[in-house]
């Protein structure tokens, strides 16, 4: 198994190995541009020297394209390698893909990212999170395209390994950027668990109808567990209507005794629930902070203020 350092290591090597390949075949071109450009007779010799380097270099180029682009769309398949459960497979390519040599650096980072995405389905926190800080520190163009679900997953991970720190450090560098609507449920998702696990309620319930109606485009599941940090929040700040209120919502997708583990005191929220089929009386969604029902509008990421930071 490819460990994370390896792999980083690796990584870091063939980065400078490209450059210094890089500037030498700049410097072959420039070398074969100027023995082209002589006159008279040996200028003759020099220029078909030189057009000969040229097409040279030109042709390895366009082969080291053709690679590239091979290769990326290999990597298109990796994620979908990895969701459904093809460690195995998905971790040869992306060492294979590691291991080869390339002048670009796009197919390198693409490849430690998926090899991040791989170790946190492995639930290899600390590898994970060591992957994703590599593509963080890349300035390349596709480790620019990345840092946003590179930011999510080394967020996740350090969650998974109690460092809030990180956590709303990853956390703070993406409430100031435009998410896609993916990207903005899975932070969302980060931000209840790690304000649950600070105590910030306050900053949970805050944007709370936004909050609700993004949960609503949540697969089941997700949906079920962001509502019940949302409800036992509720709880805690003794807002029992919609405590109850949210608490019915989880209890209409899933078992919601599948959360006592991980959010103690989430019991206390399914005993104020009425039985199946009693009246809601009384009982109404989230408003907004004016007494209204809020609707969800504004950029995707649009979740609420940033929670504070641990001890706060």
């Amino acid at each position: 198994m490819l460990s994370a350092q390896v792999a980083i290591v690796r990584f870091r090597r063939d980065v400078l190995i490209s450059r210094l390949a890089n500037a030498a075949l700049l410097a072959l071109a420039v070398a074969a541009f100027v023995a082209g450009a002589g006159d008279g007779q040996s200028g003759w010799g020099r220029g078909v020297t030189g057009g000969g380097l040229l097409a040279a270099l030109m042709a390895f180029f366009l082969y080291q394209g053709y690679r590239d682009v091979q290769s990326s769309r290999q990597a298109a398949d990796w994620p979908a390698l990895i969701a459904t459960g093809r460690f195995e497979q998905a971790e040869r390519q992306i060492d294979l893909s590691l291991r080869k040599f390339s002048l670009y650096r796009r197919v390198k980072v693409l490849s430690l990212h998926n090899l991040a995405l791989l170790r946190h389905a492995q639930r290899r926190w600390d590898e994970a999170a060591m992957l994703c800080r590599a593509v963080l520190e890349q300035q390349a163009p596709m480790a620019r395209a990345l840092a946003r679900p590179s930011r999510l997953l080394l967020a996740d991970s350090l969650l998974q390994v109690g460092d809030l720190k990180g956590v709303y450090e990853a956390l703070g560098r993406l409430y100031d950027q435009r998410l896609s609507l993916a990207e903005a449920m899975t932070l969302l998702q980060l931000q209840l668990d790690y304000s649950w696990r600070i105590g910030a309620y306050e900053s949970m319930l805050a944007g709370l109808p936004a909050k609700v109606q993004l949960a609503e485009l949540m697969p089941s599941a997700s949906a079920a567990r962001t509502q019940a940090f949302l409800a036992l929040a509720a709880h805690r700040l003794g807002r029992a209507d919609q405590a109850v209120w949210l608490g019915r919502r989880v209890k209409l997708l899933v078992d919601p005794d599948r959360f006592a583990g991980e959010m103690p005191g989430i019991v206390e929220v399914w005993k104020q629930l009425p039985p199946d089929g009693a009246a809601m009386a009384g009982i109404t969604g989230p408003t907004d902070s004016n007494g209204g029902s809020a609707a969800a509008g504004g950029s995707s990421n649009n979740v609420g203020t940033s929670p504070p930071g641990p001890g706060a």
